[in-house]
């Protein structure tokens, strides 16, 4: 049987204690297979975010188990979850986050060097493949919304991961340019390898999805397989 690429069980996440205790998740079970395009759909306040760091080992649960790559975090040392993360997970987030005195070639070079050999090469080869090639030697100042995000992304994949986890990738970025990262995104996913996670309060993003968990209130409130897929140009929003 393939191994998932994420596993959670009876997931519990509370901030404080008493009455003043927040429960950002309570008890959240599924299980996500390779190649899958997730979307964590839900308003603000839902454990989105919350679900999201604790995949990518960002954050412990108060309660419950997880498994990212096959991995069950509860087994990690400190040390551990730095080289799960280095490893298996990419993020990418609403806002870049890119260095601002590096170029695009640096700022996913950086990420390259600390995972693997050829860093160079495979820079290069990811900023092609995310449509920068023209581009690598631009600062972030000289970079459009959508080219910086790009450059988030190829950061993102540089070390392959088998995971890419996404908060809210196209908050921050007109409709048009929005559909291109999404699309993106998505081909990242067809070789069958490679699950995404996103993180999104828009239910129209949700239609490209192969798998919709909403949440509210930190619980899952549907779990949904889509069998087809909107393409993103379909998207209306």
């Amino acid at each position: 049987m393939t191994m998932p690429a994420v596993r959670a069980e009876n997931l519990t996440k509370t901030y404080g204690d008493g009455e003043t205790a927040v429960h950002a998740l309570r008890r959240v079970s599924f299980e996500v297979g390779r190649g899958e395009f997730v979307v964590l759909l839900g308003p603000s306040g839902s454990g989105k975010t919350t679900l999201l760091n604790m995949i990518g080992a960002l954050e412990p649960p108060t309660d419950g188990d997880i498994e990212a790559d096959g991995v069950d975090l509860s087994e990690l040392d400190e040390d551990g979850q730095q080289q799960l993360r280095l490893d298996a997970v990419g993020f990418v987030f609403q806002f870049y986050n890119l260095v601002p005195t590096l170029t695009a070639q640096e700022n996913v070079e950086l990420i390259a060097e600390l995972t693997g050999e050829n860093a160079t090469q495979r820079t290069t080869a990811v900023l092609d493949n995310v449509g920068l090639a023209d581009r690598t030697d631009h600062f972030p100042s000289q970079l459009s919304g959508g080219e910086q995000q790009r450059v988030a992304i190829a950061r993102g994949m540089v070390k392959n991961p088998p995971l890419l986890l996404c908060d809210e990738p196209t908050g921050a970025l007109d409709v048009a340019t929005g559909r291109q990262i999404l699309g993106l995104l998505r081909d990242t996913t067809t070789d069958g390898e490679r699950s995404v996670f996103l993180v999104t309060h828009n239910s129209e993003i949700a239609k490209m999805a192969d798998r919709v968990i909403r949440l509210r209130d930190g619980e899952i409130v549907a779990d949904t397989v889509n069998p087809a897929p909107a393409d993103v140009t379909e998207l209306d929003w």
